[in-house]
């Protein structure tokens, strides 16, 4: 891939651009990622669409070494859904003996991976976890490390759920149950820097408190803080600009870096379920029936289609609407509307995309090859979307009194 150095091109905080991807340090680290990141979630999974093991390989061969792309997002517990012939871990097998097939990519790849979260997260498993994915990634060690969410069972999830209220009835036994305390977290992932086993380290699905303690725990104790926080952000999610997660972040104040999941929510900002709903909700039972043997995408599959919900409320929906004009009248694919305007936000650092297909991951990378901004006025526009509500995916009109304590948002 061509690389450049093009001073008149750079923007605070980027380091290099790479075949018209730029690269950014993550945080206060020395870890250099690109503005786009490949998202293996369903890699090699049980998934009806899901890239095997070979188009895994290409997606990487097309972003790394083909183009600028230098990031890949996996974690122990992928892929979802695992089966059988798929167990958890499969994911990180993938892209080792990418690897492992030329030992110079190495060092052209970022790799973030993740430590199941709750109370599985505590100074021995955290050590022991890691060995896991090390040796099935085939490295000797992991650029950045992230708990995959809290460990504090006392929080609730912060992307899907019935409620975002703190559950102060799992207080009085959380240490009963073993969860672990900030120190030694910080304390854990410190060593495994020093050790050289990682060079940076973070969280994912944590809250704004949950993060902000980490970052003040870590540096009041004088050890390594964080470089990176992974969330669920998009049009359809902005909670981490307005929740103080980004203030917190911002390189003024302490300086972490952000990778955004789920920017096109599900593929749902691609606007492909607008004409016709996707199966699960669907009243035509015919319908429904027919084009869940042909689906487009997840949102057609049952069991993603209930999970991903959230993305498809009827608050959701409207702004898509909505979003799918502005794209329109721009001349713009709504998709990538939703992909650079993700990439502009300035608390993001590397927006991760999923890809089943070599065409879907091409698309992408148009998007972030695109040297020109958004204009302030469609920018502005998206924000009046987002003015008449501002969390749409935690919004639902049809949740019955007898579905006491279940609606519909949520996993």
């Amino acid at each position: 891939a061509e690389e450049a150095e093009a001073p008149m091109r750079m923007m605070p905080g980027v380091v290099r651009v790479v075949d018209g991807i730029r690269q950014r340090r993550l945080g206060g680290s020395d870890v250099v990622v690109s503005e786009v990141g490949l998202g293996t979630q369903r890699w090699a999974s049980a998934d009806f669409n899901a890239p095997d093991e070979a188009l895994c390989h290409k997606m990487l061969d097309r972003a790394v070494l083909g183009s600028g792309v230098n990031l890949v997002d996996t974690a122990e517990q992928y892929p979802i859904p695992s089966g059988l012939g798929r167990p958890e871990g499969a994911t990180e097998e993938v892209i080792g003996r990418w690897l492992a097939k030329d030992r110079s990519r190495r060092s052209k790849l970022v790799v973030a991976t993740k430590i199941t979260g709750g109370l599985n997260v505590n100074a021995k498993n955290i050590r022991k976890d890691l060995e896991g994915s090390l040796r099935r990634l085939q490295t000797d060690y992991v650029d950045v490390y992230l708990t995959h969410w809290s460990f504090r069972i006392s929080q609730p999830q912060q992307n899907w759920g019935q409620s975002l209220q703190y559950r102060t009835d799992a207080e009085p036994y959380a240490r009963q149950r073993g969860q672990s305390s900030f120190e030694e977290v910080c304390r854990t992932m410190d060593q495994l820097v020093r050790e050289g086993k990682i060079r940076g380290w973070g969280c994912c699905n944590e809250s704004p408190y949950g993060a902000t303690r980490l970052v003040a725990t870590a540096k009041g104790l004088g050890l390594t803080p964080p470089c990176a926080f992974q969330n669920d952000f998009s049009m359809l999610n902005r909670r981490c600009e307005e929740n103080g997660l980004f203030e917190m972040m911002s390189p003024f104040n302490e300086g972490v870096g952000f990778m955004a999941y789920n920017v096109l929510a599900g593929g749902f900002l691609t606007g492909k379920y607008l004409d016709e709903p996707a199966a699960v909700d669907n009243a035509n039972a015919a319908a429904a029936a027919a084009r869940s043997m042909t689906p487009r995408g997840r949102m057609d599959d049952y069991s993603w289609g209930r999970t991903l919900y959230r993305y498809r409320s009827e608050a959701a929906t409207e702004a898509t609407r909505r979003y799918a004009g502005l794209a329109k009248e721009a001349g713009l694919p709504l998709a990538e509307l939703a992909l650079r305007w993700a990439r502009q936000r300035p608390g993001v650092t590397s927006a991760l995309v999923g890809t089943s297909s070599l065409e879907q991951l091409d698309q992408d990378l148009v998007a972030f090859r695109r040297e020109k901004r958004l204009p302030e006025d469609l920018m502005w526009e998206i924000d009046r979307v987002h003015m008449r509500n501002r969390l749409p995916i935690f919004s639902s009109a049809s949740v019955a009194r007898e579905q006491f304590g279940e609606g519909e948002i949520g996993e």
